[in-house]
Order: C-alpha cells, then sequence, then structure tokens
C-alpha cells in the first residue's frame, strides 16, 4: 500500500479540506479513522462533498463529542483499540487523515503520532503537514516536524494553507529541510472545482 498520512499544526487549520484537495489530486481513497463529533457535517462527508468520485471508506470510530478523541471515546463508553486502526485495502493510494495536531491523544498512552509511526513501519505511509500560514505557524510547524520525526514518521512535505506569507513558509521548510508541497488559499465559494484548480499549484510528484 502506499499513501499520505494528513496531520496539521492545529486543529481547525483547513486539514480536512487539503485533505480532500489531495484526494482529488492524487486519485486517492480517502478515510478519517475516528470521528468525534456528529452533529455538523462529518469530515469523511465534507470530503465525499468535495471528491464526488472518491471512495471513503467508513471510520473506525464515530464518537458523539467534538473534542479530543480520548475524551470523546470515554464520553461514549468506548476504548480506542489499535487493532481496529488497520489500514483500509483498497485499489489506488490512500490519504488517511488525523484529527487535530500530531499529538492529540486517541488513548491515554497513544497519541496520533504514534499510530501515524506504527503505520508508517506497515506501509509507505509518509505525513503530509497542513500549516496554516498566519502568525505563530514557523513555531507550531517546527514543533509539529520534530515531534513526528522524533517517532521515525517520515516527512513527505508541508502543505500550507491560508495567505501567501512568502518568509514563513521558506524559513520552516528550508530549516527543518523539508519539500514545500505549495499552498492551499481560503477558498469562497469552496467547492470541487475550485479545490480542484487551486491543487493545480501543487508539486506532488513522486508522492505516491
Amino acid at each position: 500500500m502506499r499513501g499520505l498520512i494528513v496531520t496539521g499544526t492545529d486543529t481547525g487549520i483547513g486539514k480536512t479540506v487539503l485533505a480532500a484537495g489531495l484526494v482529488g489530486a492524487l486519485k486517492a481513497r480517502y478515510w478519517k479513522p475516528v470521528q468525534a463529533g456528529l452533529e455538523e457535517e462529518t469530515d469523511s462527508e465534507t470530503v465525499a462533498r468535495l471528491v464526488p468520485y472518491a471512495v471513503v471508506h467508513p471510520e473506525a470510530y464515530r464518537l458523539n463529542t467534538p473534542a479530543s478523541p480520548h475524551y470523546a471515546a470515554r464520553l461514549d463508553g468506548v476504548a480506542i483499540d489499535p487493532a481496529l486502526l488497520a489500514l483500509p485495502e483498497g485499489a489506488g493510494p490512500l490519504v488517511v487523515e488525523g484529527a487535530g495536531g500530531a499529538l492529540v491523544p486517541l488513548s491515554e498512552t497513544l497519541l496520533y503520532a504514534d499510530q501515524f509511526a506504527a503505520w508508517g513501519q506497515m506501509a509507505d505511509m509518509p505525513v503530509v503537514v497542513g500549516a496554516r500560514t498566519s502568525l505563530g505557524t514557523i513555531n507550531h510547524s517546527l514543533l509539529t516536524i520534530e515531534a513526528l520525526r522524533a517517532r521515525g514518521c517520515a516527512i513527505a512535505g508541508v502543505a500550507f494553507v491560508g495567505d501567501e506569507v512568502a518568509e514563513s513558509e521558506r524559513f520552516i521548510c528550508a530549516h527543518a529541510g523539508v519539500r514545500r508541497l505549495g499552498r492551499l488559499p481560503l477558498l469562497d465559494p469552496l467547492t470541487p472545482e475550485t479545490l480542484a484548480q487551486a491543487m493545480r499549484g501543487f508539486d506532488l510528484a513522486g508522492l505516491v
């Protein structure tokens, strides 16, 4: 299996839209292993809306509360079992989306970055770091990259989300020695067509 894992430097930065863009550009399948929060459109539903032809695998866990997965699971009276987080099989590459940032907990002892490392050992699944471009992104991006590397995760590159801030984007990639994949502007309207158009500026050669 080949594919990518998408994480972010924080929650609410546009990671799901980025993941949808990668799914469309790479003709990939999509999987959100743990969905926390069901009242609004889920991340899987967002990707299905933005990439209508994509294969969207069902979540391993659907939790009611929009909170850290470890806490949302506790509120639902369940425990997230790593054995149920096996990568789904299928034709073509796979894009897996985490929740929030890289160190979000799945349980009391398992962080998402730990699970990313486990997936990376089982399959060719490097991590794409989605980074906002607003003030503070250098610190958050470098911390995220260091945390992933400390666990043995391969970094496919950084994808920026937001208005262009050329110096921040340059410094993050140069200092960390990572590939700049591109920048996804905040799209209004956000449609399958505008997302596909925005992704044409990305450098995705050789990722999958």
